[in-house]
């Protein structure tokens, strides 16, 4: 090995050296900003689940809290507590049955001085209430003292867990007669959480878990409890025989928790919504160690081909310097060997050997010129090649992405709005578009090959839903009416759905931009069909497209926007033509027209 080869083989060794640590970087803080990002994002759509689960709780309580306040006015209470064994007691007993039934109240019952209950709306049941004791509960004691109280715990006849609502009833001196109680259970309100599909608890402000949509969690606690703590919770039966274990995560101060058992092991956000009037504390949990591995290989992915295409690029521009700087040393050579020879030969071959010294310095120069030419062609057609697929990836992901962020702060809206379908939907349609953006990069590393998807048969009415689906927010926000024209389903034409409906959203992208400022803006689309083709067409009533690049608007880099690249339209007619269609700007009088031709299915 000379040399000069040795050389090439150190810069070449140096080159993978550095592309490779640049490589390796790039995918670390790409991994690790898409991590951060991601959690970011999950953190604040649990605060905002968190706040609205807390209000739902909220509007719950203020619904039962009443309730105790207006029965203490009520006469029928009196009189079953002056006669608790008379008819007056039966007659409370069928109104608190009928009151419980109509604002739905686990339980409502009457206790008298002692603690005994004289009437309840369970009369009929087995589990009455009616002659139990019930002086050693907290709610009891604390109506009598301070008027009213609210104690949660697990019912001493049924088992089941609830809010004890408590209020005094005293006579015109003042004396305590009795305390009305209502009891609210929380089932329906659980099962609600529990729809959301995010793990939601209530703590009190000793931090066990009252409400769950776990019920493992039940009366567990969320921080160490103090064996003063679990001998009170204890002699109140606040959580009858369980035994306040602590919950299977360390709650603390973290935004994020890792639950290793009950639920599936994942990384979650957690987020908490107090209710100071009661003491509690509404927690929600919502799962992110999923979302946090597809954005960390989706970064890193998109990071990877970067640095690979750069990486391609600095190679072919490296060895191109290679070859000239070794062609220049061969020549140099050349010419000293040459001028040996010549010294060597006799006078009279001189002028000859100088003669031909001048010509062949001249064609040296005219070949070496003509290579460089050539490379510098050669050069300029991958680089404008490799610019084209950059551009085009860049602007077919954008549109994607850009539908994500839309349908993520919509999902935010229709959480603040209890709408769980309207969320549904947005998420699914999230899920979608990040599987078409793994399709883009796919085709990206395919590049060399340049594999394309099959053409198959595709339903118009599907493609155009899909594309109005992701323009429509856009065209709401902008006030732009649309237009569709009846379809029949069994419309299809051969073509990928996924391609044809970027197609169709990047013209009404266009038409909407260019509706800016027009008064009454609309977009109208239209799908006809002649013999074997079909024809959609996507017309709006704005300024249309001027006359200065009407002829140029399917070559690269034309455009009247100002921050537009010019490539949109030269990637939608490339998809088409692929399909054997075509893309085409009708003749019109106002406003622009584009029509997209494509074969019929069979």
């Amino acid at each position: 090995m000379g040399p000069s080869e040795s050389k090439s083989s150190a810069v070449w060794r140096g080159f993978a050296v550095i592309w490779l640590a640049l490589a390796c970087l790039a995918v670390l803080v790409s991994g690790e900003w898409a991590r951060r990002d991601t959690r970011d994002v999950a953190i604040r759509q649990a605060s905002i689940a968190s706040t609205l689960h807390a209000s739902l709780l909220r509007s719950e309580l203020e619904r039962h809290r009443s309730l105790p306040t207006v029965l203490s006015q009520d006469a029928d209470l009196f009189a079953a507590l002056a006669s608790p064994a008379g008819a007056a007691a039966d007659r409370l007993n069928v109104k608190l049955e009928g009151l419980a039934t109509e604002t739905r109240a686990a339980a409502i019952y009457l206790l008298d001085s002692r603690g005994i209950a004289v009437s309840a709306s369970n009369w009929r049941e087995p589990t009455s209430f009616v002659g139990s004791d019930y002086r050693f509960r907290p709610y009891f004691r604390g109506a009598l003292e301070s008027g009213e109280a609210s104690f949660f715990a697990l019912g001493t006849v049924s088992g089941r867990p609830g809010l004890y609502l408590a209020r005094r009833l005293s006579n015109a001196q003042g004396q305590a007669l009795g305390v009305i109680v209502a009891k609210v259970e929380f089932d329906d309100l659980e099962a609600e959480w529990r729809r959301s599909g995010k793990p939601t608890y209530v703590t009190d402000s000793n931090g066990v878990v009252l409400l769950t949509t776990v019920p493992q969690w039940r009366f567990r606690a969320a921080s160490p409890l103090a064996n003063a703590q679990r001998r009170r919770l204890s002699e109140t039966q606040t959580s009858g025989t369980a035994s306040l274990a602590d919950l299977p995560f360390m709650a603390g101060t973290s935004d994020l928790v890792r639950i290793d058992s009950d639920l599936a092991p994942d990384l979650y956000a957690r987020a908490s919504a107090s209710i100071p009037d009661l003491g509690w504390t509404v927690h929600l949990l919502s799962p992110v160690g999923a979302q946090t591995t597809r954005a960390i290989f989706t970064a890193r992915t998109l990071a990877l081909l970067s640095v690979a295409l750069l990486a391609g690029l600095s190679g072919i521009l490296l060895r191109r310097r290679q070859r000239v700087q070794s062609r220049e040393i061969e020549a140099q050579r050349a010419r000293i060997e040459l001028e040996q020879q010549i010294d060597s030969r006799t006078t009279e071959l001189r002028d000859a050997n100088s003669l031909l010294n001048r010509e062949i310095s001249e064609r040296q120069r005219l070949e070496k010129s003509r290579q460089l030419l050539q490379d510098e062609l050669i050069q300029a057609n991958k680089l404008a090649t490799l610019g084209q697929i950059a551009a085009g990836v860049a602007h077919e992901v954008n549109q994607p992405l850009a539908a994500i962020r839309m349908h993520a702060d919509s999902a935010g809206l229709y959480l603040e709005r209890a709408d769980s379908e309207s969320l549904g939907r947005s998420l699914t349609t999230i899920s979608d578009l990040t599987v078409r953006i793994g399709t883009i990069t796919d085709e990206l590393r395919a590049f060399s090959r340049k594999t394309r998807s099959e053409a198959v048969a595709v339903e118009v009415t599907k493609a155009l839903d899909g594309a109005l689906l992701l323009a429509g927010p856009r065209l709401r926000e902008r006030q732009i009416r649309l237009v569709r024209s009846p379809l029949s389903p069994d419309i299809s034409v051969q073509a990928e759905r996924y391609r044809l409906e970027q197609v169709l959203l990047n013209l009404i992208q266009n038409a909407a931009e260019a509706l800016n400022g027009t008064t009454d803006p609309q977009i109208t689309v239209t799908v006809a069909t002649e013999d074997d083709k079909v024809i959609v067409r996507v017309a709006d009533n704005g300024p249309g497209v001027s006359a200065e690049i009407r002829d140029r608007l399917f070559t690269p880099f034309t455009t009247d926007k100002p921050d537009g690249m010019g490539l949109g339209l030269i990637i939608s007619r490339d998809i088409l033509v692929g399909f054997g269609g075509d893309l085409r700007l009708d003749p019109t009088t106002s406003g622009a027209t584009f029509s997209i031709v494509l074969p019929r299915a069979a």
